[in-house]
């Protein structure tokens, strides 16, 4: 056996065993080198056919496992910082919005989140303006059946960025850094939720009329 011949049967030990990987990452490390084994074995035996799909395959390899570096990279530094979603653009589509245009209505099924880029946007239920670089309808994701808990309605005309839940799931699977990421944005969200309604509570107990006079108003 000839030394080219044996790290032609390296590399095809190295394909089998990429498609027994269970994550992105290391499936692209094993391809790369698959691809660069089948690219010297087949320069050496004439194998064109090969030889041409490998060059193909290779640098398409490298650039996928040199962006998900990249955002495994960027979603350690943001689950140590605040909750921007900046590091997710690229995997996400830019839409322009209108004023008046509901972007999904309490009860709606969710499919899909967004991140505000330009304009003004409402929660209509609890009447809350969204600002510039906010994630809404992530909690849509969570919920047991995929349905909306309120009203997103464009104000004011701008652009948004969105992404399907199946792409979240994706990026979930391929990489265990980002789901731990979402589980993060999702409950600083419900605790935000949380404190908001307990603030409401306050407010509506500090208006009530104290109910001892009152009462004794009453029975005189």
């Amino acid at each position: 056996m000839t030394w080219f011949e044996a790290i032609g049967w390296f590399g095809a030990v190295l394909a089998v065993t990429g498609s027994a990987m269970k994550t992105i990452i290391p499936l692209r490390c094993i391809g790369i080198g698959a691809n660069i084994c089948s690219l010297i074995f087949s320069s050496f035996t004439g194998n064109y056919p090969s030889l041409v799909v490998n060059l193909i395959l290779l640098p398409l390899n490298s650039i996928r496992l040199y962006q998900m570096l990249g955002l495994i990279k960027r979603v350690k530094h943001a689950s140590k910082s605040d909750l921007s979603m900046e590091w997710l653009k690229p995997f996400m589509t830019r839409r322009k919005t209108t004023a008046g245009e509901v972007l999904f209505a309490k009860g709606d099924t969710a499919n899909c989140m967004y991140f505000t880029i330009s304009g003004r946007y409402r929660l209509k239920e609890i009447g809350i303006e969204l600002l510039q670089g906010q994630v809404v309808g992530e909690m849509g994701f969570m919920s047991p059946h995929n349905k909306r808990s309120q009203t997103l309605e464009c104000l004011e005309a701008g652009e948004v960025l969105s992404i399907s839940y199946d792409e979240v799931r994706q990026l979930y699977f391929q990489n265990p850094e980002f789901g731990f990421y979402f589980l993060r944005l999702a409950s600083e969200r419900l605790f935000s939720n949380m404190e908001k309604m307990e603030e409401e509570i306050a407010r509506l107990r500090a208006e009530l009329p104290d109910v001892a006079p009152v009462q004794k108003a009453a029975s005189a």
